[in-house]
């Protein structure tokens, strides 16, 4: 009896621009969050308006709103991308319509990475 599996394919990804720590946008249009991952807001973030962060504040991901931290977060993320091809695996997409997918360059993983520098935390 065959056992069923997901198979996922790896893509090179062409990155046009990185909006924050784990959204990035492709050449093509495309918008991708890294999956399992939650960078500091940058100004501006809806998610840092008084109501939000009072509706946000006892669920499993408040917001962080640190924006210093935030666009570090944004620049480290830009750096790691610079270094070598990316690539992109997709599993899914959020509410917001973006694409979920991680996103490696030279076998190291983004979210990893983000995390390991203390520019991003696990999405629960």
């Amino acid at each position: 009896m065959p056992i069923p599996f997901l198979a996922v394919a790896a893509a090179a990804a062409c990155i046009a621009s990185v909006h924050d720590g784990d959204t990035v946008r492709l050449c093509s249009g495309e918008r991708i969050r890294l999956v399992g991952i939650d960078a500091p807001e940058r100004p501006g973030s809806p998610r840092c308006t008084s109501a939000s962060r009072r509706r946000l504040a006892r669920s499993r991901n408040p917001a962080w709103c640190d924006y210093r931290r935030g666009e570090a977060s944004r620049v480290s993320l830009q750096a790691l991308l610079a270094r070598g091809g990316v690539t992109i695996v997709r599993t899914g997409t959020d509410r917001y319509g973006r694409t979920l997918a991680r996103l490696s360059v030279n076998g190291q993983d983004a979210g990893a990475y983000q995390i390991q520098r203390g520019y991003a935390r696990i999405w629960r």
